[in-house]
């Protein structure tokens, strides 16, 4: 994971909620915690620890390290999480799933929260096992606090792990402990919940999940490519229906460090996958957690304002590794009832004695060769080698599907794969703008490019902004009312614009009055000098024409007079 998440980290561009959190980290706390107050309540806590993170270095590479880091550890925990409740070996392989996921790549490699969201998560989820086998609550409840105020869409795990517990059948007292815990963290969140949803304005944008969202969401899960994800769904069904007929049998075990009951006993479900009362499983866990976050938030964007973003539920992913190495360990429980079980021809443990050591036969037995004796190997001697060789032939499954998927891996690398390229704007608009010139923001929000790289806009004449945004808690500034925009341009004779091509475009048409007024006075009284577009911004000059009084030539001189 380290190896990848490092790979084309500094890809040389950052999009814009990647620029959010660069200027942002770069504002002092007291200035953070006023921002919150008005506008993204659910990244305060990231902020502030990427102010501390950035105040160490601050450059694009520095702010996505502890993206990375968090990608690492996530796929450490899942291997954990999957050795606990079943083997070490599928604990292995469900660590490498994850690890290669090209999803994960993609978030691991961007300076938001969403990788240590992932993180938080699977810490709290080997929590659980450990609140379940022993009793102890706190560092469940501190860990998903803590991870929450990251994310607050984190909470609908809390919905999953109870769906475990119940799966698992576990006795009051363990409900008690998990019940304290989980209420704790519910309370904490409630003034993030009250200032978020006055906030509701900011995910308008948002449009209601479809049959469509859910496929899409299942390639990201299981596999972009298509033999990967036919492959890996499938291992991940026979993961979970093992774990299922493994519970209606009763059997497995809680730490999973056993051999496999198939392999045994002539059962196909495997260690560790179905248990007994009050105990976890593996399915239990994955599949609450693969599937309850992404529908609860599916669900309700059904009846109010949509809320479902696919990052916002990346920490399900987790639960789609575990699954797809559950199948993979029956898969390799049914090719170990099916191989024959007869020995393999061993030397004798006391061989023969020397021809010199040996009585010399008499009688009717004089001469007689002495008849060989086969030995074999015991079953419980030859099944460590069996069990390596699934494992090192897991690994090599796991190893093809980066190969299948490198071109998508490699892509994502590109900064033109991201929603917008902010380095490529600036580049554009520093080969044009030359000092003094004037510069209109259309909308304000695509003054994040400047945010970003100022040094592309170095001094510049920024028209209508009124107060920075550092100075009066907001993202990106705030701009003078509608009604001074004309008396700020009256006089300009060139100005440019950094706006959103929809705009521009005419198919969106911003509700903000001054918007409106900044593009109606572009569109009536200037003209397009020149262009640069860059993805789904525009970077255009506009001035204005000349007068037919500017057109007139100037009046000859007065002829002298003669002499």
């Amino acid at each position: 994971m380290l190896t990848l998440g490092l790979w084309g980290v500094d890809r040389g561009g950052m999009w814009r909620d990647e620029a959010v959190t660069f200027q942002v980290a770069g504002r002092t706390v007291p200035q953070i915690w006023r921002l919150v107050h008005g506008v993204d309540a659910v990244h305060g806590l990231y902020y502030v620890l990427m102010h501390a993170v950035l105040a160490v270095h601050a450059d694009e590479v520095v702010l996505r390290l502890p993206s990375v880091a968090g990608a690492v550890l996530a796929a450490a925990l899942v291997a954990e999480v999957g050795a606990r409740l079943a083997r070490p070996r599928v604990g292995l392989w469900a660590g490498l799933l994850y690890a290669v996921n090209p999803m994960v790549g993609h978030y691991a490699q961007e300076g938001r929260s969403y990788a240590l969201v992932a993180a938080g998560v699977m810490g709290a989820t080997l929590l659980l096992l450990r609140g379940v086998e022993c009793g102890a609550w706190w560092g469940y409840g501190l860990v998903l606090g803590v991870t929450c105020w990251l994310h607050e869409f984190a909470v609908l795990v809390v919905l999953a792990h109870g769906l475990s517990l119940a799966l698992a059948r576990v006795r009051g007292r363990v409900w008690r402990g998990w019940g304290c815990a989980a209420g704790a963290v519910l309370l904490s969140l409630l003034p993030m919940v009250v200032v978020s949803r006055a906030q509701a304005a900011q995910v308008a944008w948002l449009r209601r999940p479809t049959g469509e969202t859910v496929a899409g969401l299942a390639r990201q899960f299981f596999g972009a490519s298509e033999g990967v994800y036919w492959v890996c769904l499938g291992l991940a069904v026979a993961g979970l229906l093992a774990g299922v007929a493994g519970r209606r049998r009763g059997g497995g075990a809680w730490k999973g460090q056993v051999p496999l009951v198939g392999a045994l006993n002539g059962d196909l479900t495997l260690a560790g996958t179905g248990g007994r009362k009050g105990q976890i499983t593996l399915a239990g866990v994955a599949a609450p957690l693969v599937v309850v976050p992404p529908g609860v938030l599916m669900l309700a964007s059904q009846s109010s304002p949509p809320l479902y973003v696919d990052r916002y539920v990346l920490y399900a992913l987790a639960g789609a590794p575990l699954l797809v190495a559950a199948g993979g360990e029956w898969v390799a429980g049914v090719a170990e009832r099916l191989r024959p079980r007869e020995g393999t021809p061993l030397a004798p443990p006391n061989p023969r004695p020397h021809s010199g050591d040996r009585p010399e036969a008499v009688g009717p037995e004089a001469g007689r060769k002495a008849p060989e004796v086969e030995w074999k190997a015991p079953a419980s001697a030859r099944r460590p080698l069996r069990t390596y060789s699934a494992t090192l032939l897991g690994l090599l499954a796991v190893a093809l599907v980066p190969l299948q998927q490198f071109p998508l891996l490699q892509q994502d690398r590109d900064p033109a794969r991201r929603p917008d390229d902010l380095a490529a704007i600036a580049r554009a608009a520093a080969y044009g703008v030359r000092k003094g010139d004037a510069v209109l923001y259309l909308p304000a929000y695509t003054r994040n490019t400047e945010l970003a790289y100022p040094g592309a806009f170095r001094g510049t004449r920024d028209l209508v902004l009124a107060r920075t945004g550092d100075v009066s808690g907001t993202l990106y500034g705030v701009e003078v009312p509608a009604a001074e925009v004309r008396s700020r341009v009256a006089g300009v004779q060139r100005v440019w614009v950094v706006a959103d091509r929809a705009v521009l475009a005419g198919r969106w048409t911003p509700r903000n009055p001054g918007e409106r007024a900044k593009l109606d006075l572009l569109q009536r009284e200037f003209t397009v000098g020149g262009e640069a577009v860059r993805g789904r911004t525009v970077v255009r000059l506009y001035v204005r024409p000349l007068s037919p009084a500017s057109l007139r030539p100037p009046s000859l001189p007065p002829r002298p007079a003669r002499w």
